[in-house]
């Protein structure tokens, strides 16, 4: 918006400036003093050629006689009651004469070599309407051209605010995929590249809500079905041992749902921690043996070992989320690995670069890019991992976007399992 401020702004002044000049050019050419009284002058020459046949002792008896007949403002003075330069002087002997403005309007002065020391002055009556119908004219030529200058400027950004106005309609009407096609010549341009990111993010919550709608009613199904199976067998049955047996079975159950409901739940409103951040900085393997230390129930638990290979860098962060998604690749790779896992970390000037590689089954290629979808399980791990719902490498892949980086996995060469490299940007002067 501030390139169309400054454009409008520049644009108004410069049409004003420019059409204010070509007025005055024009006004300046077409309707000038002398052309105005030609006839004035014409008649105060003749008036002088009559005062060459008269007396210089009667010539202003006979200037007052000729201002009575002819019914003008005429007057016969000396030079030196001018106070005039020598130039305009001069001028007053040329044929059209020196033609002066004052208070009272327009006046002529005329002299020649037959009038000097003498000169002629005549009053000029200007006419009021032919002035007044040539203000409005000027007047409305120059508005008119204001609006022509302004109208360039102004009927881009009308066209492009219709192009922003349609596609809102579309995406108001359940095109989630409607966007702007932005242009190079755009006064809004960060408008149209707002709404592009605002439909974009809308286009992934919708996406992301139909999905975990439709991952929930699949999930929860089966800890349902257990249930009824179990209340069924619990009211069939008059054995304690087997009611009690039954309602073990269906207190797990429903400890299954709320854990899955909480799960969800969660992701749902994780999106809102995006905009929370609180970056701060720390030492690199520092970060890592506290992290690893946290997790040690777990790996022990396991029964694996883990290699740490850090650099000592600074990285900045939110270390809160950087702590959650680092933890849900190891603790995804605790889940898959048979005996080992590696964990490496590095910065360059721009990112830091975090490694997870285990020993276990790895991804299949063809899911490199769906792992890290929400709610998406390879089909082969579903009963290693009974707990989990797809969300751990989702929320990865959000903490890295919050960072302006990116998550990936690939094929471990060092230990022939997975290997997940986490991108964090760093554009903090550390």
């Amino acid at each position: 918006m501030k390139k169309f401020y400054i454009s409008l702004l520049g644009s108004a002044l410069l049409s004003i400036v420019v059409l204010g000049w070509l007025i005055d050019a024009f006004s300046q050419q077409t309707q000038t003093p002398h052309d105005e009284f030609s006839l004035q002058s014409q008649m105060i020459n003749g008036f002088s050629k009559h005062l060459a046949n008269v007396a210089t002792s009667e010539r202003a008896a006979y200037v007052k006689q000729l201002a009575s007949d002819f019914n003008v403002k005429l007057d016969y003075k000396s030079n030196e009651s001018l106070a005039l330069t020598p130039p305009l002087i001069l001028q007053m002997h040329a044929q059209s004469g020196l033609i002066l403005e004052d208070q009272q309007g327009f006046y002529m002065l005329y002299s020649s070599e037959v009038l000097s020391p003498y000169h002629l002055s005549m009053r000029l009556d200007k006419g009021v309407e032919a002035d007044q119908r040539n203000d409005i004219i000027l007047t409305l030529l120059f508005y008119a051209g204001l609006c022509v200058f302004m109208g360039f400027i102004i009927a881009p950004l009308a066209k492009r605010l219709t192009v922003l106005n349609e596609a809102a309609k579309k995406f108001a009407a359940g095109d989630v995929q409607a966007r702007i096609k932005v242009s190079h010549f755009t006064y809004i341009r960060d408008v149209e590249l707002t709404f592009n990111r605002m439909a974009s993010q809308i286009e992934k919550l919708v996406a992301e809500n139909k999905l975990m709608a439709s991952s929930l009613s699949h999930d929860i199904r089966t800890p349902i079905a257990c249930l009824r199976f179990g209340l069924d067998a619990a009211l069939e049955t008059e054995d304690l041992s087997k009611i009690q047996q039954y309602l073990g079975r269906m207190e797990n159950d429903l400890d299954h749902m709320e854990s899955m409901l909480k799960s969800y739940l969660a992701f749902a409103t994780l999106e809102q921690n995006a905009n929370q951040l609180t970056y701060s900085q720390t030492h690199l393997s520092h970060y890592l043996e506290d992290l690893l230390t946290q997790l040690s129930p777990k790996i022990e638990t396991s029964h694996l070992k883990v290699q740490l290979n850090s650099s000592d860098d600074i990285v900045f962060a939110d270390l809160h989320w950087l702590a959650r998604a680092i933890s849900n690749l190891i603790g995804n790779a605790c889940d898959f690995a048979k005996d080992t896992i590696y964990v490496s970390a590095k910065r360059d000037e721009h990112y830091l670069y975090i490694t997870v590689e285990d020993d276990g089954p790895g991804i299949a290629p063809e899911n490199f890019n769906n792992v890290f979808s929400p709610f998406f399980r390879e089909e082969s791990h579903r009963n290693r991992a009974d707990k989990s719902y797809g969300l751990g490498l989702a929320i990865v892949a959000k903490v890295a976007d919050w960072h302006h980086g990116s998550v990936s996995v690939s094929k471990s060469t060092r230990l022939n399992g997975a290997c997940f490299t986490l991108k964090i940007g760093q554009h903090h002067d550390t």
